[in-house]
């Protein structure tokens, strides 16, 4: 079992083929590779049993004349042949190469080799005791069988009976026959490789030049899911070009168009809604400042006559009155949110965020005194491009969150440091204010409260969100649930973003703004 898995990690740790392109180039190469060599293996095997054959054929032709005339060599022949006349002259006519032995009782007597087509050239060879063990197992049964000889390589012997009691061997070399089956291989190899090499390329631009509406497909769905398709007007690339639809690839073309079709549509229709409802915000708001500052400034009249007025009449006014200011801040929120949304720009000027720091923990001290404000500010003033007064309202909301979410006796506590590529040094001639250079300003607001709710984390810079009982239970009235979400805004108009990391007794609001 382990075996087994060391060898599937293995495998799977092979570079294989990620695309399409690349599988079906290698699929193709890897079927012909396996053709090519069933057909070359299956040439080779047949022209080596052929050649073999032939070779067969021969040996049983040669007969047995030359191991019988070994014993008496350059003289007739005894009655081992069956042929009368000239032995000696017959073998003259057996092929260079042939091999005899005559074997006695399972003993080598007489050997010999035709090495130029003269028997009586050269009738030595020398066999070691292995061969002649070898020859004397070959059964004379007459029939062909494959001998290794140490000195003459393979050869392909017959065995025979003779008529005193011997056995006759002949044989022939397979060298001829190796040779060629070799050359064969060799010639094999050479072309099927060419051809492989040939047809992965032919193969690789077949394939690429199939795949192209694919990839056009491809290439228009990473173009659609690059774009910013939550809010606001999105305009879809051009449509996947049209491709055969009796193809698969045509299919999947004109299904793609179809659903940027329907998608485009959608987005469409929620661009207009979205557009209404700022509209309707902007102009709600709008409209609604002069009534309720019309309200609060009749309750304020009302509390000024100076002749006597019931208590319950004095009590509902400044109610009025409350209510009049807390509705005109919401309405002015809303106005806010509306042109943010409309991505009217801002003041861009430089804001010095230390001092924006300093002012808004002041005025939260006041407002909180029974809270513990630290603050972490660096040695230099830090710098950023914006609206001074939006960024005012990014911090005050912050602190006013802190400060209204959590029991007294909480400590917040405020950060300021510059983040990124590094801060600016003067250069012996400017202000020597050291501002922050390219990179980042990091704002955090830290307390130690209960951290806020799991199931309105998520959405806690969507608009009116609110916790039901807030994050004590003495905390006093909330607001509109906009707080958070003019924090998101304003920063996000600024470029920069703000996020949420809270746990019991330790929640952060990170502000980064571009310095």
């Amino acid at each position: 079992m382990r075996g087994a898995g060391r060898l599937s990690r293995a495998v799977r740790r092979l570079p294989w083929p990620r695309s399409l392109r690349a599988r079906l180039t290698a699929g193709l190469v890897v079927l012909l590779a396996v053709s090519c060599a069933a057909v070359g293996l299956a040439a080779v095997v047949e022209l080596d049993g052929f050649l073999t054959q032939r070779l067969d054929e021969q040996l049983s032709q040669t007969g047995t004349r030359f191991p019988a005339s070994l014993e008496h060599p350059g003289g007739p022949s005894d009655d081992h042949d069956d042929h009368d006349g000239d032995e000696h002259a017959d073998t003259r006519r057996t092929a260079t190469g042939t091999f005899g032995a005559r074997l006695v009782h399972g003993k080598v007597t007489h050997q010999g080799l035709i090495r130029s087509g003269d028997p009586s050239a050269d009738l030595r060879v020398d066999l070691t005791a292995g061969d002649a063990g070898r020859l004397a197992r070959v059964p004379a049964d007459g029939r062909p069988r494959t001998v290794h000889l140490s000195g003459l390589e393979d050869y392909r012997v017959v065995a025979s009976a003779g008529r005193d009691g011997d056995v006759l061997v002949v044989g022939l070399p397979l060298e001829p026959v190796e040779a060629t089956v070799h050359r064969l291989e060799l010639v094999a190899g050479i072309v099927f490789g060419l051809a492989l090499v040939v047809t992965g390329v032919a193969g690789a631009c077949w394939v690429r030049w199939s795949l192209r509406p694919l990839s056009r497909v491809a290439a228009t769905a990473t173009r659609v899911s690059e774009l910013p398709l939550a809010s606001g007007e999105v305009a879809l690339p051009p449509r996947a070009p049209d491709a055969d639809p009796r193809s698969e690839i045509g299919r999947v073309a004109a299904a793609f168009n179809r659903m940027l079709g329907h998608v485009e549509d959608a987005l469409t229709k929620r661009h207009a809604v979205e557009e209404r409802l700022r509209r309707f915000a902007a102009d709600a708001s709008h409209e609604l400042r002069t009534p309720v500052a019309s309200v609060r400034g009749h309750a304020d009249l009302a509390l000024l006559h100076p002749g006597p007025v019931p208590p319950g009449v004095t009590r509902a006014l400044e109610r009025i009155a409350a209510e009049s200011a807390r509705m005109g801040a919401m309405v002015d929120d809303l106005l806010l949110l509306a042109r943010l949304d409309a991505g009217r720009p801002l003041e861009r000027e430089p804001v010095d965020v230390t001092r924006l720091v300093l002012d808004a923990v002041t005025d939260a001290r006041a407002a909180g005194p029974g809270h513990h404000w630290v603050l972490d500010l660096p040695e230099e003033p830090v710098t950023v491009p914006g609206d001074a007064h939006r960024l005012h309202q990014v911090l005050a909301n912050l602190l006013a969150n802190a400060r209204g979410h959590t029991p007294v006796g909480t400590t917040v506590t405020v950060t300021l440091a510059s983040e990124g590529e590094g801060e600016g040094e003067g250069d012996g001639e400017g202000d020597g204010e050291g501002e922050a250079g390219a990179g980042t300003v990091r704002i955090g607001v830290h307390d130690d409260g209960p951290g806020v709710p799991d199931d309105i984390r998520s959405g806690v810079f969507e608009r009116f969100t609110r916790a039901e009982h807030r994050r004590h239970p003495d905390a006093p009235g909330g607001g509109a649930g906009l707080g958070l979400s003019i924090v998101a805004a304003v920063v996000e108009a600024h470029g920069g973003d703000v996020d949420l990391d809270s746990a019991p007794g330790a929640t952060t609001f990170t502000v980064r703004l571009p310095a």
